[in-house]
């Protein structure tokens, strides 16, 4: 289905564009939403009214950019993480950070325009992030990341019982114990004895 877009798109286009989209996409999300309309005779004739007005748009767009741009790599972001002795992150710095501390100071980005180094941020040092801007334009933010010197709380081990002592315990136990039914068995024979025929001394 042919459209004209109304609204930036992203992965599909800027306002003023004329696109080919499905016609299930265009008619239950972009038209709803007014992002586009139908390409139509009555709507071309529209379109070409609004060019001037659309074209100063992209221009202011494309100075912000470029003002951001400038904003974005006069900065150096610093970043305090918790690390490991060999410089490892106990995790990682993220996009949601670089956009927190874009924000802070006045630029704001979505989070998916947030490019971090591959694999991630996870070790101490100086990394490049990139910002993607309007236009395919982009700027290179550093991230500094130094150790906090602070470390996750971890559950204390329990303490290491040595197998000697275990045994010993349990040896004494042991002993403990063939004593006391040692004595049982030798009180059940007393017992026995003097319950037995003729065991009681005859009265003359």
């Amino acid at each position: 289905m042919k459209i004209i877009l109304y609204k930036d798109v992203p992965n599909l286009g800027e306002e003023g564009d004329i696109c080919e989209v499905a016609a299930g996409y265009a008619r239950n999300y972009l038209i709803p939403r007014k992002f586009a309309v139908p390409y139509t005779r009555a709507t071309e004739v529209e379109l070409a009214q609004k060019q001037q007005a659309i074209a100063r748009r992209k221009e202011e767009k494309a100075k912000m950019a470029q003002d951001s741009k400038t904003r974005i790599e006069a900065m150096v972001m610093e970043i305090a993480v918790a690390a490991g002795e060999k410089g490892r992150l106990f995790g990682s710095v993220t996009s949601t950070a670089v956009v927190d501390f874009l924000l802070s100071q006045g630029v704001e980005v979505e989070r998916k325009k947030v490019e971090l180094p591959e694999g991630g941020i996870k070790t101490v040092g100086t990394h490049k992030v990139k910002i993607k801007l309007y236009g395919g334009d982009e700027a290179e933010l550093p991230v500094e990341v130094s150790a906090s010197g602070e470390k996750p709380v971890l559950q204390e081990a329990a303490p290491e019982v040595k197998f000697d002592s275990l045994a010993d315990e349990e040896e004494e136990v042991d002993e403990a114990y063939a004593a006391l039914t040692e004595g049982m068995e030798e009180k059940a024979d007393a017992e026995k004895a003097e319950d037995a025929p003729g065991a009681e001394e005859t009265v003359g």
